[in-house]
């Protein structure tokens, strides 16, 4: 009776408690030996929520497969801030560059719907609207347009292909 258990974590400090504990109790997988290795996997996302995916087996054996945090957990890691503002379109809590938004961006692509750097960009641009956070000193809600303009082409445009 294979099985798959999905749950969210703090990266690098999992535990048998709960989420992972009352998941993983009546499976035959080693609950200790699971912690530790989630711990192992996540240790680059140090107190962020981190999803992760434990597939195990009737033989106790298990594979586990960390995703990517959330993007708004990205955007308070990169602009060091604990939670958004209660007032996103009028109280600002961070102001992050084109270039943090790039690196966020560039993370977050493979479970992003855009094609190119460009286009994530401005997917996590959505995200710091939603969190009170502004690009540049300015407005998230206006940074599409300023990226559809070609303001930031030079910092946002793919690496050429050699």
């Amino acid at each position: 009776m294979a099985g798959t258990i999905e749950v969210l974590v703090p990266g690098g400090q999992a535990n048998p408690g709960p989420p992972l504990g009352p998941e993983l109790g009546p499976t035959p997988v080693d609950v200790q030996a699971v912690v530790q290795e989630i711990n192992d996997q996540t240790t680059a996302f140090d107190g962020m929520e981190v999803p992760v995916t434990v597939e195990y087996e009737d033989d106790g054996s298990f594979t586990i497969d960390v995703g990517v945090p959330p993007t708004s957990e990205l955007v308070k890691d990169e602009a060091g801030f604990e939670t958004g503002s209660g007032e996103p379109h009028e109280n600002f809590v961070a102001d992050i560059s084109v270039e943090q938004l790039k690196k966020i961006a560039e993370q977050k692509q493979s479970d992003l719907l855009s094609y190119d750097v460009k286009n994530a960009a401005k997917e996590v641009a959505g995200t710091c609207v939603t969190l009170g956070v502004t690009i540049e000193g300015e407005d998230a809600r206006t940074f599409k347009e300023r990226v559809d303009s070609g303001e930031y082409d030079d910092v946002l445009a793919e690496e050429a292909a050699a």
